[in-house]
């Protein structure tokens, strides 16, 4: 007896996340019932895009603002019956430590990977995490320094090549990360080759004589 699949009535899956590119707070998914609540509950807003209608949060807001009503959309959405899907950095309701926690679980877990590698494929695997040139550690390190090194700047009030030495000296620290970061690279691409099988031992019968004993 052939059995078919049955009929689920879920409704469509909604996705709020933050656009890396622009900054938005954006909901992609749902139904008309779903695009209700975003606007109600989240104060979103409907906008056309290249696959459809979306909806995202106004201009400006400040990023507690963007968590709150992303949270708040997100969990009238569920007691409607949708599934959500809720960037957890715009879960307002998460632990203040939650995410430094998962990064040093994250960091650890990278260095025993590192640790039980067998292969140099696994170790360029640990590597790339280190420095890819968008997600890597390294570069995300980077770029925190330089959003500080602005900003302190700005508090202090200094020019640019006017800031106080400690503070200057956050940009050489922001190049240096970039310089470390492709290093790694450079080593994660040698460790990603394969590695060439020894050379073999020419059989014992075939070896020349030394040049002594020729004739």
């Amino acid at each position: 007896m052939n059995q078919t699949e049955p009929d689920f009535w879920v409704l469509e899956y909604v996705t709020i996340t933050k656009d890396p590119r622009t900054g938005l707070v954006v909901a992609i998914g749902g139904t008309e019932k779903a695009a209700d609540i975003l606007q109600q509950t989240g104060g979103f807003l409907s906008a056309p895009g290249p696959r459809g209608d979306y909806h995202r949060l106004p201009h400006g807001l400040p990023i507690e603002q963007q968590r709150l009503k992303a949270t708040g959309a997100s969990h009238a959405l569920l007691a409607a019956g949708h599934s959500v899907h809720l960037d957890p950095a715009l879960n307002m309701l998460a632990t203040p430590d939650g995410d430094r926690d998962a990064a040093m679980r994250y960091l650890t877990q990278l260095a025993e990977r590192a640790s039980a590698a067998q292969t140099s494929s696994a170790v360029a695997e640990v590597l790339t995490e280190v420095a890819a040139p968008v997600h890597g550690l390294l570069p995300l390190t980077r770029e925190v320094i330089v959003r500080a090194w602005i900003t302190a700047s700005d508090l202090h009030g200094a020019a640019p090549g006017e800031e106080p030495e400690p503070i200057a000296r956050l940009g050489s620290t922001a190049n240096s990360l970039s310089e470390a970061a492709r290093v790694v690279l450079h080593a994660r691409n040698h460790a990603a080759r394969p590695t060439q099988p020894p050379a073999t031992a020419p059989a014992p019968g075939r070896a020349q004589a030394p040049a002594s004993r020729r004739r």
